[in-house]
């Protein structure tokens, strides 16, 4: 079972705690290529009434009709939701017009009491390595400006002006005490929000393998020179297969880091772990 709650999380939840009070909106960044397992159960409760924005994360990685059903379940549970990629410049302008529209009311009321331009205030939160930094970047056009002196910036917190309609504060990635079991984990694992260093490799890639296989099996097969016989194996013979295939002999722990980081770069293919349907069918 990976375990991965160490002291520094359970400050940085903490420090959200304290400065969710100081903002408009908080922005909930969750991969779009695990959108529900990547959502974190921390950020609800401690988000209080604050409205929500989710926004899907890395869609250039996630399968595009995927992900659409995603914002369509997210709307549907109530939730505003956008997606977003890591190479469109003009993400910065979009997110500011999807808040400047959730927010329309707050706005209005500031307009009557005579506050023309209210500054909107953002809090950013999601799990490690859910693209925060880059989202970050295209929304302060890449040269993040700390604001002043004020409550919030604490070390590893900033707030960051984006124009003059919003200001963000940034937090550290956050992951939370508990999870519903090991797939989650593997999921988390396999796209990057847990740190290499805490998890068998071989694991993942087996849970990797598995899902491609069923999912994209041309995309595995082009990849690592697999025959349709090679996918009659087991996943563990397949796993040693592949190992051969890309010259590391008989080291599968290092074919099985070489799998991972091949699917976290996209070159297998597009692909999101969670369905919606099979969520639908849980519940």
């Amino acid at each position: 079972m990976i375990q991965w709650f160490p002291g520094h999380m359970a400050k940085a939840i903490r420090q959200f705690e304290e400065n969710v009070h100081l903002v408009d909106i908080v922005f909930e960044l969750v991969d779009a290529r695990c959108p529900f397992s990547s959502i974190n159960p921390e950020v609800e409760k401690v988000s209080k009434n604050k409205p929500r924005l989710m926004i899907l994360t890395k869609a250039d990685l996630a399968n595009p009709n995927v992900t659409n059903q995603w914002i369509s379940y997210f709307k549907n549970k109530g939730y505003a939701a956008i997606s977003v990629d890591s190479k469109n410049n003009t993400t910065g302008k979009y997110i500011t017009k999807v808040v400047k529209d959730l927010l329309k009311d707050k706005i209005a009321a500031s307009k009557d009491k005579g506050l023309d331009n209210k500054v909107i205030r953002a809090i950013c939160v999601g799990v490690p390595n859910v693209g925060k930094s880059t989202l970050l970047n295209q929304i302060v056009k890449r040269r993040a400006a700390q604001v002043g002196n004020r409550a919030g910036v604490t070390k590893g917190q900033q707030w960051l002006k984006a124009g003059n309609e919003l200001e963000l504060l940034d937090t550290p990635g956050i992951l939370w005490p508990k999870f519903e079991n090991e797939e989650v984990a593997n999921k988390l694992a396999l796209t990057g929000a847990i740190k290499d260093s805490i998890y068998a490799s071989d694991d993942v890639a087996l849970f990797a393998l598995n899902f491609f296989r069923q999912h994209n099996r041309d995309g595995l097969i082009k990849r690592y020179r697999l025959s349709e016989e090679d996918m009659e194996l087991s996943d563990v013979d397949l796993l040693l297969k592949i190992t051969k295939n890309v010259g590391m002999r008989d080291d599968y722990e290092r074919a099985s880091m070489r799998l991972i980081l091949d699917s976290r770069k996209g070159k297998i293919g597009p692909f999101t772990l969670d369905s919606v349907d099979e969520l639908d069918k849980e519940n």
